[in-house]
């Protein structure tokens, strides 16, 4: 009888499931595979496509903007990931050890809620090299004012800067949420035993953390080499190139050139990218094994 409903539970798990993988094969599976396709072939918006095999790929890795973009995103990727994960652990920890007010992690989550477009253009107004209000304070204190989105020094780590203060809050929920599963028994052990906060958070959360901080380092990379937004609306990729991220090149190549082809293969092989960069940090981090175990 255990395996007769055994059968029956998973046949109405598929029942449950089917609108869920319709959804995902409509709207991500069709679109990858036809973005598979134009990727080989000469597409332009303005024609048939037609079969080229691995021209657009070998054009792409001679390309010297398409290696150029890719290493501004890297840099992006290590200004954003580097502040917002360190902002977020101390954020999550400093909650978890003094306060778990719900009015604060419904503040902390405001910034995340804003669209990433209002957020740009806030932003845009306040870090003004003229106008801005950031650089009205650093007149006021006898300082030089900064081009915060015009200079090619300052333009990437700037939008990193927005982008870390859009998506802290929301990191900080998620790393919270996973020292909630730390047993508190380990941390009064250790209190008693005469260690420090820092000595615990290095020995105790930081560890038991691991499969979160993985979750959470894997949807941050990600979602940084799909940097576009914040630039489209900023700096449209200037001064210089210096903000030309790879979302940034792969969309003009699309709808600036109409490379629609040419475009697919970028898009393509940021998609390889992706899956060889995760696979690297499920790896170096254990993400499937957890020390709570």
């Amino acid at each position: 009888m255990s395996s007769t409903r055994q059968r029956d539970d998973r046949r109405a798990a598929w029942w449950f499931l089917i609108p869920a993988l319709a959804g995902f094969a409509v709207f991500y599976g069709y679109p990858a595979v036809r973005g598979a396709w134009y990727s080989v072939t000469d597409y332009t918006l303005l024609n048939t496509p037609s079969f080229v095999g691995a021209e657009n790929y070998t054009t792409l890795v001679n390309d010297g903007k398409f290696w150029y973009s890719l290493l501004v995103t890297g840099w992006y990727v290590i200004l954003n990931i580097g502040s917002q994960t360190v902002l977020a652990l101390g954020v999550a920890a400093l909650m978890h050890r003094l306060t778990r007010s719900v009015v604060l992690r419904a503040t902390l989550l405001l910034p995340w809620l804003v669209p990433n477009v209002t957020v740009a253009l806030l932003w845009m107004w306040l870090l003004d090299t003229n106008l801005g209000f950031v650089n009205h304070l650093l007149t006021a204190i006898g300082l030089d004012t900064v081009g915060f989105l015009t200079d090619a020094t300052w333009a990437m780590p700037s939008i990193a800067a927005i982008n870390t203060w859009a998506y802290t809050g929301y990191t900080a929920l998620l790393l919270y949420a996973g020292m909630l599963q730390i047993p508190q028994y380990l941390y009064e052990g250790a209190s008693i035993d005469g260690a420090g906060e820092w000595r615990m958070f290095r020995s105790i959360t930081l560890p038991l953390l691991r499969p979160v901080l993985a979750l959470v380092l894997v949807v941050s990379l990600i979602g940084s080499f799909q940097i576009f937004d914040t630039i489209a609306v900023t700096t449209q990729g200037d001064p210089a190139s210096a903000t030309r991220a790879l979302y940034y090149f792969i969309y003009e190549q699309a709808f600036t050139y109409f490379k629609m082809g040419y475009a697919a293969a970028a898009a393509v092989f940021l998609t390889l990218i992706l899956g060889v960069l995760t696979a690297i940090q499920m790896r170096l981090l254990r993400a499937s094994r957890s020390d709570l175990a």
